[in-house]
């Protein structure tokens, strides 16, 4: 369908949690195409649906050259230390810091079909999972920055050129 354009910092639909997918129709199903061809882009890990401007429980992921989608994505294993891992969000342009993740998570969620799917991994797909699982619920990575970070990262945010 298309490429869309990323909601940034302050728009509120990022900061509300999605709604359940309960129906699969047409236009969820151009939603998906529409998060396929927005994160197959150069340096795109993974596009939410609300940073598109749907509030619907729904991601799509390209990570180590595999591209997908999961539907009503929901976190049921993460395991290991958690550490701080640099993150960066298309929602908050050309700003990376420290976000506490774990080093391993694993969703369940459904396809286009409406049968159950399971996506895991370690290192950024790990990371990729818990961040767009995040936006779902309504939260940034700068919610997982240390407090000392975070105001650096809001100075930051107040000072960019597209806020």
């Amino acid at each position: 369908m298309a490429i869309r354009p990323i909601r940034t910092f302050g728009d509120p639909v990022l900061k509300a949690a999605c709604a359940e997918i309960t129906v699969i129709d047409e236009g969820v199903r151009a939603l998906v195409t529409d998060l396929i061809d927005t994160v197959e882009l150069p340096g795109r890990a993974g596009v939410a649906a609300p940073q598109i401007g749907v509030a619907l429980r729904a991601f799509s992921y390209h990570v180590d050259g595999e591209i997908g989608y999961i539907l009503n994505p929901r976190i049921v294993e993460v395991s290991g230390e958690p550490e701080y891992i640099q993150e960066g969000c298309l929602s908050v342009p050309d700003l990376w810091h420290p976000a506490l993740r774990y080093p391993f998570a694993r969703v369940v969620g459904i396809d286009l079909d409406g049968a159950e799917i399971e996506l895991s991994g370690e290192g950024l797909m790990a990371q990729a999972l818990q961040h767009e699982t995040d936006h779902l619920d309504g939260m940034l990575y700068l919610e997982r920055l240390s407090p000392e970070q975070r105001r650096i990262a809001m100075r930051e945010v107040r000072e960019s050129a597209w806020f």
